[in-house]
């Protein structure tokens, strides 16, 4: 903060609250702010089903509570509190990308703010912090890997001719909470037939074919650190292209895990993907992005920044965890194939965190 000139940082974004002080909650859907001063005081306005959670949760001791009422502007009893911290006048960071302060509060908040003090986008200040993990969240993200695999496991002995999605779906999740897992920063994906050329989630469920197709992309979160995983099952008979399909993004998934090593750029990995991808002649059925790096996440999804696209300058090191995916979708021939994992940044290079194999699993 003092680097960037800030005398304060208003943070909207749950996981920027929970990195630095163990706040631990999904109310953030409502107007909450944590200040944090550039001596390091701390003031969390919050509501009332979220003071007790932020006392057992946080190390915050300043919690303040607005009240509920058809006139209530939380905005302006955050003046209130940027008052009495000495920060009128003063130069604030914001994070303004944060799924916790829509576009009305943040218009509230400017129209509080006005003539008070200035505000700065400060959006990926604790988020660049959180890019690079200690040993303490290292150990969190390779439970949730361990996790991830014993979904994986759970999905592998399921999948059949007749398997209903909503079992294995079942047996997934619960593999995950046996472990003492959390619920994932969004919905796993899963999708036969048609459905598995898709990559989000969609409401329904149904019965898998004699010769059918299946995609699963699923997260292990454990101390909501994840480690995502994702692969395409075939049912039946696979189609001869459909193995190419998975040779090619096994391929690629290793010129990507290869490519990010401490020193390069996010954008290689990118670059190492679309390499193989194009070349195989799949460029039409590929995404515009491989993947992405993981943390501590919260809802609506698990995705955290940056993300694997072409010509991301921001530079690979040590500590940094990044779920690689590839993804190829043959609209034309009905086809889907995707497989992936997380590895994470050593002194060398990628350590892919699952013991879960690259192989086509037909069931």
């Amino acid at each position: 903060m003092v680097d960037e000139g800030l005398d304060g940082l208003l943070m909207f974004r749950q996981e920027s609250r929970y990195y630095l002080t163990g706040y631990d909650t999904f109310g953030f859907v409502f107007f909450q702010c944590l200040v944090l001063t550039a001596d390091g005081r701390m003031a969390l306005l919050t509501r009332a089903p979220d003071l007790r959670q932020a006392w057992e949760t946080s190390v915050v001791e300043d919690v303040r509570v607005w009240v509920d009422g058809p006139n209530a502007n939380p905005a302006d009893e955050l003046k209130v509190i940027l008052a009495e911290l000495g920060l009128a006048g003063a130069r604030l960071g914001v994070e303004y990308e944060a799924y916790g302060l829509t576009a009305r509060n943040g218009q509230r908040l400017e129209a509080a703010l006005e003539g008070f003090c200035t505000l700065e986008d400060a959006s990926l200040l604790v988020s660049r912090l959180r890019l690079v993990k200690s040993p303490a969240e290292i150990a969190y993200v390779r439970r949730a890997a361990e996790l991830a695999d014993d979904a994986y496991d759970a999905a592998v002995e399921l999948t059949a001719a007749g398997a209903f999605e909503g079992d294995i779906l079942a047996a997934m999740q619960g593999a995950i909470f046996r472990g003492g897992g959390d619920y994932p920063g969004n919905d796993f994906i899963i999708g036969s037939g048609s459905g598995a050329l898709l990559c989000r989630y969609f409401t329904g469920r149904r019965h898998l074919d004699p010769q059918d197709q299946l995609t699963l992309e699923w997260a292990g979160a454990y101390r909501f650190y994840h480690a995502a995983m994702m692969g395409t099952f075939v049912v039946g008979e696979a189609p001869a292209r459909q193995r190419e399909m998975h040779a090619v993004a096994q391929e690629a998934l290793l010129a990507v895990e290869a490519a990010l090593v401490p020193g390069g750029r996010v954008g290689d990995g990118f670059a190492a993907h679309a390499e193989v991808v194009d070349r195989a002649g799949y460029q039409a059925h590929r995404l515009n992005a491989c993947g992405y790096s993981l943390g501590t996440t919260y809802a609506p999804n698990w995705m955290d920044w940056p993300m694997l696209y072409q010509d991301n300058p921001v530079e690979v090191a040590p500590g940094m965890v990044f779920f690689c995916h590839m993804i190829i979708f043959d609209s034309e021939a009905g086809l889907a194939m995707s497989l992936g994992r997380t590895s994470l940044i050593g002194a060398a290079g990628a350590e892919p965190l699952s013991r879960s194999p690259l192989d086509l699993v037909v069931a």
